[in-house]
This record gives structure tokens, C-alpha cells and sequence, in this order.
């Protein structure tokens, strides 16, 4: 149960000191998925030393906290998230130096790329069409076409929880792995990012990007809101083939199926929620379990997961 008196109290805290804040957000509204209850409040910083603040606010209320990016990798429970849903979209800075690109954990991916292509740096046109934002994708090592974010991480700046103080990390001390980082640990916020990228030329960057863009477009069900890829790829098997070949494509729990177009996708037909979602994984899993011998692993977070409770 959220203890309504904190949430005020934290509330009239964020606002003295000139953080934005919002009662009862919708968190369908912020989510690729377009599901998800109501978040008691939210709040918006600007800076990283408002992020910074927010955070230790929530924890000196007792408050749960979700940092939230561009909500493309979050499922959200139905009856929504009893504390402060931290948004990261006003931290969108990119400045571009030299071969490094230095973002903001809240700037979207895409413009992240985009920046590239326009400074002839090349190297993160495998992202163009990635939805999310840079934390998001630090956060998960998002990759594509056989590349990940963390082969293009000089260093990461994120506040430490529990030390109470910023730091600074080298992308080699990050524990990339697949779909994985030291970020997922729930003590650790991420501030921004340094881009290493090469010098390219910029035709052939905007080249690459476009082909990839097409190639999404093409495979993807990108009419219909997802989180992206439901499940994990799984030790030497693809999980969407598994999907496709049990005949699971089409399969359906109230408004959640798995696409026609790409078996690793569940989409929203309309009207699903978070249960349906969760309730068609487990069916996935099941069936996969039950025919292959294989166990797959969600890769859609779920947000109470990600929460920090204090």
C-alpha cells in the first residue's frame, strides 16, 4: 500500500526546490506498449543534480521510485505504480566531440544516430530505428544486426545509490554482456553516456541507416504497439524461429498476441493489458518448455521489477 502522506510530502519537497511534478500520470501514455495504470506521481528533471536530488527525496520519504526513459522496453501493471515515476526526457543533451558523442540519459537513441551521421561518425547506424533512449539502451546493452551498444560505451555517469555520490565508469567496468549491464542492479542511475565512434563518411552512414530502418519496417510489426522483442535470444537457438515453428504465431489472450509478422513480438491488438501480456509469456514459455526443452527469458522489464524500494 503507498503511504499517501509520504507521496505529498515528497511531492511539496520536489516543488520546493523547483522540480516539476505530476499527480496521477497514466503510464499507457508513456510506454510503447499503451499499457499500464496510473503512477501516483511523477516527476520531470532537468539536470542531473535535479535526477540526483529526486532520487534521494524519494528514499528519504520512504517513497518507491522507477527511472523511466522512453518506456519501449516497460510492460506496467494494470493497477499502475504506488510511488514516483522518475522521467528522464528533459536529460537530451548531445554534444558531439571530436569521435565521442556524449548524451544525456533521457535523449532518444535515433537522434543520438542522427548526430553521428551528421558529424560523419560511424558506428551506431545499427541503432537507427531503436526506440528508447540512451539510458534504456545502456541500461539493457541494446543491440542489433550482430552489434551491441556496450562495444560503443567509452564511460557511463550515473549516481550511486547507496555511496550517495556521482561516478564515473569506463565502458570495460559497465559488465556489458547480452542484454546486460552493472546498471541493472537497482543502486545505480544512469546520468549519461560517452560515444567512441570512427570517422566515416556520411552518405554511406545515412546509407547504412536507411537500409536499416527498411529492413525493421520490413520484418517488424511496427503498426501495432510492442516493447520490441519479448524474449531473449536463447544459448544457440533464435527464440522468435522457436515461436514460429511451435505454431504459436497469432496466439492470442485478450489483447495481447503474438504477431503474424515476427514471432518475437507481442502487440497490442487493442484494449490489452498487462495481464494478458504476462499471462501469454507464460503460455510462450510453457509451450517452448514443453516441446524444445528450452527455457526463454522475458526481455520486456516489468516496471515493479525495476523499481527502487526504500
Amino acid at each position: 500500500m503507498v503511504d499517501i502522506e509520504a507521496v505529498h510530502a515528497l511531492r511539496d519537497a520536489l516543488n520546493a526546490i523547483g522540480i516539476r511534478v505530476a499527480d496521477g500520470v497514466c503510464m499507457a501514455q508513456h510506454t510503447t506498449f499503451r499499457i499500464g495504470g496510473t503512477a501516483v506521481l511523477a516527476a520531470y528533471p532537468v539536470t542531473d543534480r535535479e535526477a540526483e536530488q529526486t532520487v534521494c527525496l524519494c528514499k528519504q520519504y520512504g517513497v518507491a521510485c522507477a527511472v523511466v526513459g522512453g518506456g519501449s522496453n516497460l510492460l506496467c501493471a494494470d493497477d499502475g505504480f504506488c510511488g514516483c515515476v522518475i522521467f528522464t526526457s528533459e536529460l537530451r543533451n548531445i554534444c558531439v566531440s571530436g569521435k565521442q558523442i556524449t548524451a544525456g540519459a533521457g535523449a532518444p537513441l535515433v537522434s543520438v544516430v542522427r548526430a553521428a551521421q551528421k558529424a560523419s561518425l560511424a558506428g551506431l547506424s545499427f541503432a537507427y530505428g531503436i526506440p528508447g533512449t540512451v539510458g534504456g539502451a545502456v541500461y539493457m546493452n541494446a543491440g542489433a544486426y550482430g552489434t551491441e551498444i556496450g562495444n560503443l560505451i567509452e564511460s557511463v555517469c550515473y549516481y550511486d545509490i547507496d555511496q550517495a555520490c556521482t561516478v564515473t565508469v569506463s565502458g570495460e567496468k559497465c559488465g556489458f554482456g547480452y542484454r546486460e549491464s552493472i546498471f541493472q542492479d537497482q543502486s545505480k542511475v544512469i546520468l549519461s553516456a560517452v560515444f567512441l565512434l570512427t570517422d566515416g563518411d556520411q552518405e554511406a552512414i545515412r546509407s547504412e541507416m536507411e537500409d536499416h530502418l527498411f529492413q525493421r519496417r520490413q520484418k517488424q510489426p511496427l503498426d501495432f504497439p510492442s516493447a520490441g522483442s519479448a524474449f531473449k535470444r536463447a544459448p544457440g537457438h533464435y527464440t522468435a524461429q522457436l515461436i514460429d515453428e511451435a505454431g504459436l504465431k497469432g496466439l492470442t489472450v485478450g489483447g495481447a498476441q503474438v504477431s503474424e509478422k515476427h514471432a518475437g513480438f507481442i502487440i497490442n491488438r487493442g484494449g490489452a493489458t498487462a495481464q494478458d501480456v504476462r499471462a501469454l509469456m507464460e503460455q510462450i514459455q510453457t509451450v517452448i518448455w514443453e516441446k524444445y526443452r528450452v527455457r526463454i527469458e522475458a526481455e520486456i522489464r516489468y516496471l515493479s521489477d525495476c523499481a527502487l524500494h526504500f
